[in-house]
């Protein structure tokens, strides 16, 4: 059994996974306690589904990019987890997840995520048919609602965390942006336990000393 924590925003995510079942999904929006909200929130989900933490076999994390309270936190209870059980961990750049949720089109797609001070974490993703899979382009890219909209000039599906104003710039360039809904646009936790449980299926596992979150300010680095 496996346990997903994404903790990158202020939303954050949590699920259960046995391969087979997603046996519970926990998604709600912090105003920044993610200090006194994750490891109590962890605890409940295993109360509600009676479930001992040594039932797991594995740890996923998403890893950013993200706020860096967020993904500190989210790491640090995740790496405490993983070398108090003995267990192995699987870190999952966080867009990759909000992508991985998306029915696969010939058409580009944009996953965006909060960066502060009105801004925007985005990766440009193609179909892989054959993988049938989302596949990262490209490097990240931080911007605005409205530099997003003047690059964009062919077809391109969005999906990800924008507030009001944002989706109306967006959506006034109608002919190219195809604005994914709210609903559309949360990440889902259960997608991060998925996704790392094939990894680890493959023992695809990170090195739980050295697993370090993807920063904004590194932006250089490319996605996995």
């Amino acid at each position: 059994m496996l346990l997903a924590v994404d903790s990158s925003t202020q939303q954050i995510g949590l699920a259960l996974y046995d391969g087979v079942t997603v046996i519970v999904e926990d998604i709600w929006v912090s105003q920044n306690h993610h200090t006194k909200e994750l490891s109590p929130a962890i605890s409940r989900l295993f109360t509600k589904c009676a479930i001992n933490p040594r039932d797991l076999t594995g740890l996923a994390i998403a890893i950013g990019p993200g706020s860096f309270t967020g993904l500190r936190i989210g790491l640090s209870v995740v790496k405490g987890m993983a070398l108090f059980l003995h267990i192995p961990v699987v870190g999952i750049p966080t867009l990759d997840i909000l992508a991985a949720a998306q029915p696969l089109q010939e058409i580009p797609l944009v996953a965006l995520l909060r960066a502060g001070r009105g801004r925007l974490a985005a990766c440009w993703y193609g179909a892989d048919f054959r993988a049938k899979k989302w596949k990262s382009q490209g490097k990240y890219q931080v911007l605005q609602a409205e530099e997003l909209s003047e690059l964009v000039d062919t077809p391109t599906l969005i999906f990800g965390e924008l507030n009001a104003v944002e989706r109306q710039v967006l959506e006034r360039k109608k002919t190219n942006i195809i604005l994914g809904t709210p609903a559309q646009s949360i990440r889902r936790p259960s997608y991060l336990a998925e996704i790392a449980w094939q990894k680890m299926r493959h023992n695809q596992v990170d090195d739980v000393n050295s697993l370090t979150p993807i920063y904004l300010h590194v932006m250089g680095a490319k996605p996995a």
